[in-house]
């Protein structure tokens, strides 16, 4: 039973981490909604390192060489990159250690409720709906600034709220500032790489001293699970925004909001 729970929470996590539509809101709603134990956020964070490794093994290819750009280039643009990546997780670092080492106790009381993530997912459903109303995209990887890299990280860091999507917010900001679909999405993954690996492995290091007891073997079906739906889940991703935007999310986000509060109030 324990490998299944484990299981599910690998494929949850999965699936939800790069689609717009908050993984650990997910998490934690399928999880009561099935009579599981929530996951909380500390299982939630190492079983995100997953996603990690399957956002390196997509873009291995693009990690080598972009393209055929000549060495020079080739340089500049992966140096652009690498800086746009420090400068968008500045945020989310200090707003999530602030959270994590001052107020931890407030995180899972407060900011995990069922009522905020119903809250939260409306009211992102909303931006995402204004993003698509963007008509100029002409940003991309290649010509865009580092103030749109900070500006896209601000806005990284509410994700430490379940409901606030990690991958849906930052698409959705990059395209209000008129980046184009595909590259929105592809440095939406990039700058995903240290928040997540950062985060994962703060709280392996905190069961560690905290002597907590992890169950090895489902912990691995969960790391497993996770990164073959998170590869899964960024092929499609990549190949669905650059044909149809954000819709179907924004309505699914509108809904899953919806039936949250509807639940909270009549339950």
């Amino acid at each position: 039973m324990n490998y299944l729970k484990y299981l599910f929470y690998g494929i949850i996590q999965g699936f939800t981490e790069f689609l717009p539509i908050s993984s650990s809101a997910h998490l934690k709603v399928l999880s009561e909604f099935f009579g599981l134990p929530d996951p909380g956020s500390s299982l939630s964070a190492v079983v995100q390192i997953a996603s990690v490794i399957a956002i390196l093994v997509y873009f291995r290819k693009d990690i080598r060489t972009i393209n055929g750009i000549s060495l020079v280039n080739n340089y500049i643009y992966k140096n652009k990159i690498f800086i746009s990546i420090i400068i968008g997780s500045i945020s989310i670092i200090c707003l999530g250690g602030f959270v994590k080492f001052l107020i931890p106790h407030f995180y899972e009381s407060y900011l995990r409720s069922n009522l905020l993530i119903g809250i939260l997912s409306i009211f992102t459903s909303f931006l995402m709906y204004l993003s698509q109303l963007k008509k100029n995209k002409d940003i991309s990887l290649e010509n865009h600034t580092f103030i749109n890299s900070f500006l896209i990280g601000l806005a990284q860091s509410f994700a430490i709220f379940p409901g606030v999507s990690r991958s849906g917010i930052t698409i959705t900001i990059a395209l209000l500032l008129g980046w184009k679909r595909v590259d929105a999405a592809k440095f939406s993954f990039l700058l995903g790489i240290p928040a997540i690996s950062i985060a994962a492995f703060v709280e392996i290091f905190s069961s560690i001293k905290g002597n907590l007891l992890i169950s090895y073997g489902p912990l691995w079906v969960a790391l497993i699970s996770s990164f073959l739906t998170s590869y899964i889940s960024i092929r499609f991703l990549i190949k669905y925004i650059s044909l149809k935007g954000l819709k179907i999310f924004i309505f699914y986000k509108l809904f899953f909001g919806l039936l949250i509060l509807f639940w909270e109030i009549f339950s």
